[in-house]
């Protein structure tokens, strides 16, 4: 049996109030538990999440991304997407929740184009 491995790489970012995540492995049941924590224990206005790395993810590694999105937006939060591989994009938009997030080509554009 293959054991998927998600590594995330926590750091501020260049602008006042913003984190950012690099994830690298896939977003799936058996490593979304630990997303789930990191992102629920952040504070910050901005939290980009840096998806270059994350070849797939699957309902529930979808679905903690949402409750990601769900958590920030009640607080009134920004979140925002690098880097989301077209196997990923696509799975958004099977599952329909693509038009929740904001995506960006680069953690930079993401900054800028959140942080004011």
């Amino acid at each position: 049996m293959r054991q998927d491995n998600l590594q995330i790489d926590d750091q501020p970012g260049t602008q006042a109030g913003c984190r950012i995540l690099r994830l690298d492995g896939p977003l799936v049941l058996t490593t979304m538990f630990a997303f789930q924590s990191t992102v629920r224990s952040d504070t910050s206005q901005t939290l980009i999440i840096d998806f270059t790395n994350v070849p797939y993810a699957d309902s529930a590694g979808i679905g903690a991304l949402v409750g990601a999105y769900v958590t920030r937006q009640h607080n009134g939060r920004n979140l925002a997407l690098v880097g989301v591989s077209e196997r990923v994009r696509h799975a958004l938009q099977v599952t329909r929740v693509e038009d929740f997030f904001r995506f960006f080509d680069s953690v930079s554009a993401a900054e800028g184009g959140l942080v004011a």
